[in-house]
C-alpha cells in the first residue's frame, strides 16, 4: 500500500493505493472530515482480492489541497476531479464508492457519466434527487424552524466564517466530531446535527469526548496533522456550494442512476436525523439496487467502526455484479 501523488488537469491529488496494476479499478471516496487514508481497510481487502483499489484526498483536503475560492468546491468540480482521476490512472471505467459527503460525489459519477462509473456503492448518505421546488438550505432551514429542532449544522456551515470554529484547535474539533457520530458514543452524547441558538456545532458536544474505539492515537494524529497544515475551508466549502450545486444541476432534474448500486448505512448514524428520510425512495432512483443495508448498532464511521462488515458487503456486491471480470 503506497501514497503517491497524481497530476490531474489542474490539481495534484495524493491517493492511497493498492492492488495490481491490471486489476479492476474501485475508486474510494472519504467525506467530512476524513481523508483517503480513512479507507485503508478497504484498499487492504480489495487489493488481497485483486482489484485496484484507489482512495483520493479530495478537493480542499489533506496532500491534494486545491482552490481557494469558495464556488471551486461545487458537485461538478468534485465529479470531475474523479473523471480526471480514473484518466490519469489510465482507465476508462471503475467502480465508484463513496461515504459521508462522497456518497453524494459518488451517487453522482454514476449519474452524470454512467459510462465511466459502471456500478456505485453509498455509504451513510443515500442518494437525494435535485429537489424540483428551489435550493436546498431555504427548504433546511424552513423545516428545522416549523419543526422546533434548532439549525441543522449545514444552515450554521453556510456562514463565511463557519470554518474558523474548527481551525482554532483542529485536534479538539476532530476528536469531538468523530466521537459525536460514533456507534459507540451513547444516545445523549450522539450529535443529531441540529443546534440550539447561539451554540456551534462544536459547543454542543462534550468537552470531554473521546476518541471511538477504533481509531487509534496513531490514525487520530494523521488527521490532526493534515488538518492543522490545510485548515477546514475547503472541505466546509462543500457545504457552501449545496445551493450552487442545486443552480447547476438542473438538466439532472428525474435523472436516476441505472447502474448497478449498494447502500449501506449504520443503524445509529445520527446523519439519519436528517438525511434518513431518503432511504424510503431509493429504489425509486436506484433502478439497480442491489442491496440495502443496516449495520445494527453501528454509527456513521462505517469503513473504520465496521471494517470486517464493510469489507464483506462491498466484496459481495462487486462479485454480485461481476466487477472482478
Amino acid at each position: 500500500m503506497i501514497q503517491r501523488d497524481v497530476p490531474t488537469d489542474g490539481l495534484t491529488q495524493r491517493v492511497l493505493e493498492a492492488g495490481p496494476d491490471d486489476g479492476p479499478l474501485v475508486l474510494l471516496i472519504h467525506g467530512f472530515p476524513e481523508l483517503g487514508v480513512s479507507w485503508r481497510a478497504q484498499v487492504a481487502a480489495l487489493a488481497q482480492a485483486g482489484f485496484r483499489a484507489v482512495a483520493p484526498d479530495m478537493r480542499g483536503y489533506g496532500g491534494t489541497g486545491g482552490p481557494e475560492e469558495t464556488e471551486a468546491h461545487t458537485i461538478l468540480h468534485l465529479v470531475d476531479d474523479m473523471v480526471d482521476l480514473v484518466r490519469a490512472l489510465g482507465r476508462e471505467t471503475c467502480v465508484v464508492v463513496g461515504h459521508d459527503w462522497g456518497a453524494p460525489v459518488a451517487w453522482h459519477c454514476a449519474l452524470i457519466r454512467p459510462d465511466m462509473f459502471t456500478a456505485v456503492a453509498g455509504l451513510s448518505v443515500p442518494f437525494q434527487p435535485r429537489r424540483p421546488k428551489g435550493p436546498p438550505t431555504p427548504a433546511m432551514a424552513a423545516i428545522s424552524k416549523r419543526a422546533g429542532l434548532g439549525d441543522l449544522y449545514i444552515s450554521r456551515f453556510q456562514a463565511p466564517d463557519a470554518h474558523a470554529a474548527f481551525d482554532v484547535d483542529p485536534a479538539t474539533a476532530l476528536r469531538k466530531m468523530f466521537h459525536a457520530y460514533d456507534g459507540a458514543t451513547p444516545d445523549a452524547r450522539q450529535s443529531t446535527g441540529f443546534l440550539a441558538p447561539g451554540v456551534d456545532l462544536l459547543r454542543s458536544i462534550a468537552d470531554d469526548a473521546a476518541l471511538p474505539p477504533w481509531l487509534s492515537p496513531e490514525h487520530f494524529q494523521e488527521y490532526v496533522d493534515a488538518f492543522t497544515k490545510t485548515g477546514f475551508k475547503g472541505p466546509v466549502d462543500w457545504y457552501r456550494c449545496l445551493d450552487r450545486n442545486w443552480e447547476l444541476t438542473a438538466w439532472l432534474q428525474d435523472r436516476r442512476i441505472t447502474v448497478p448500486s449498494l447502500f449501506i448505512v449504520g443503524e445509529r448514524d445520527p446523519v439519519r436525523h436528517y438525511a434518513g428520510a431518503q432511504e424510503a425512495g431509493l429504489p425509486d432512483w436506484l433502478t439497480d439496487l442491489r442491496g440495502r443495508h443496516v449495520l445494527s448498532g453501528a454509527g456513521h464511521w462505517l469503513q473504520q467502526e465496521r471494517a470486517d462488515e464493510v469489507n464483506a458487503l462491498l466484496l459481495g456486491f462487486l462479485s454480485e455484479i461481476g466487477a472482478a471480470d
